[in-house]
């Protein structure tokens, strides 16, 4: 593993389920929809023709998967690997272009049900595409922000699970957060949201990652036979929402090209949307442009 990468999984290590812990109070959406579709200068990509979502790309011709097909799959199996790394996980966009994912978390329950509003705000404002993993306790104590996001063209919608959990088939924790014991547990924590999610924006969403974003090598795979692809992280960009702007600014300022920035948007009382609004202009200037995870890995 690099340097580098490493230096991001300590920090992960440091702050990821600071970002996951305690309550925090909500916050109403402006409904400020985007004036538009990105400028030339915005180092936004396109977004896609509105009335459709990202999620709609996703094929829905494949006969669903059932609990007990994936309990019989790998009812047995015994994982190999347990963390931000398993074959088939996605850490990062194609290297080819000068394109960075921002995604925003929000974990609902012990996890926290607030919102960000002020950062939602700010990318609207500068017509800066991201990915938003809504975790299903945050979508039922948000609903009426929920409905503003999804149709706001500049996002679209993941998968963060049902209840927040590490995604283990042997129950192993992460962070002090059990995780889910057993394939059918697996199964749950991801059929679950999808299927809010696919009821809610009439097609279910391309991308999960795990609440602290943990998973072992068996359960990447039942998310793939679930239909989804499981999305990591190459720049922990809030440390659980526990950075201040400025530690902020610092880490998502540094950002290389390819790479998927995770933040918070469920904690408004952090520090989140200052460093993200300073660090933005900065790797404008550097020549970055900003995508959604679907536009950004459709190459791959």
């Amino acid at each position: 593993m690099a340097a580098g990468r490493r230096a991001v999984l300590a920090a992960m290590a440091g702050g990821l389920l600071a970002g996951c812990t305690g309550p925090k109070s909500g916050g109403g959406d402006s409904a400020t929809p985007s004036s538009g579709p990105a400028g030339a200068d915005s180092g936004a990509a396109p977004p896609p023709t509105p009335g459709t979502t990202p999620s709609a790309t996703a094929s829905t011709t494949r006969p669903p998967v059932t609990r007990a097909e994936i309990v019989a799959r790998y009812g047995r199996s015994e994982p190999h690997t347990w963390g931000f790394d398993a074959p088939g996980v996605v850490h990062s966009l194609p290297r080819t272009t000068r394109d960075i994912a921002l995604t925003f978390d929000a974990c609902g329950g012990p996890g926290g049900s607030g919102y960000d509003r002020a950062l939602i705000d700010l990318l609207r404002a500068r017509h800066i595409p991201a990915t938003l993993f809504l975790n299903s306790r945050w979508i039922d104590a948000n609903p009426a922000v929920f409905h503003r996001l999804a149709g706001d063209p500049l996002f679209e919608i993941a998968n963060h699970g049902t209840r927040h959990r590490p995604l283990s088939v042997t129950g192993r924790s992460a962070y002090g957060i059990p995780g889910t014991k057993g394939a059918g547990e697996v199964y749950d924590e991801i059929a679950g949201n999808q299927a809010k999610l696919a009821r809610l924006l009439g097609a279910p969403p391309r991308f999960f990652r795990s609440g602290t974003a943990y998973c072992d090598d068996i359960a990447a795979r039942i998310v793939t036979d679930l239909g989804e692809r499981f999305v990591s992280f190459s720049v922990n960009g809030d440390g659980g929402a526990t950075f201040t702007a400025e530690q902020v600014h610092t880490t998502v300022a540094s950002a290389r090209a390819g790479s998927i920035v995770l933040c918070h948007m469920n904690h408004p009382e952090g520090g989140t949307a200052g460093g993200i609004a300073s660090a933005v202009p900065h790797l404008l200037a550097r020549g970055h442009r900003f995508v959604r995870l679907s536009d950004g890995l459709h190459r791959t």
